[in-house]
């Protein structure tokens, strides 16, 4: 499956920060909103980064409270790793596997259109495995 199917079924905005955003307030949306990451827009609207609840930590650990003042660009992420929407699930999980990432951000031709976590790409797989499960159970069943 294409990521391009995989988020074609969603509504809703994608939550978002920008570069110039203030830590503190970027934390308060990863709060309110309950998730783990945002893409990082920058002057231009391009993606710039990813502010994820790890950048939070280490922001932390190494400036103690003053980290919530700084400005999200200078924590983020960056430069953005992303997939496009004709990737495949599987090719984006390897690639989060392989770079230890938990988030990707959608690009087709430079503008975001989505952004996938681990947890979207587990469940397609899941539920994947589950449907080849039963095929077989019918098969078996009917043979």
């Amino acid at each position: 499956m294409s990521i391009a199917l995989l988020i074609a079924g969603r509504s809703g905005e994608v939550w978002h920060c920008h570069a110039d955003d203030l830590v503190a307030d970027a934390v308060d949306t990863l709060a309110a909103r309950r998730i783990g990451a945002l893409p990082v827009t920058d002057a231009g609207n391009e993606v710039a980064g990813i502010f994820s609840e790890r950048d939070v930590l280490y922001a932390l650990k190494l400036h103690g409270p003053d980290a919530l003042q700084m400005r999200v660009r200078d924590v983020m992420t960056a430069p953005v790793i992303s997939v496009g929407p004709e990737n495949s699930a599987l090719e984006a999980l390897a690639l989060m596997t392989r770079r230890r990432i938990r988030h990707l951000p959608v690009l087709d031709q430079g503008r975001m259109i989505g952004f996938v976590s681990i947890g979207d790409l587990v469940k397609y797989r899941i539920d994947r495995i589950e449907a080849e499960a039963e095929a077989l159970r019918e098969y078996i069943q009917t043979a």
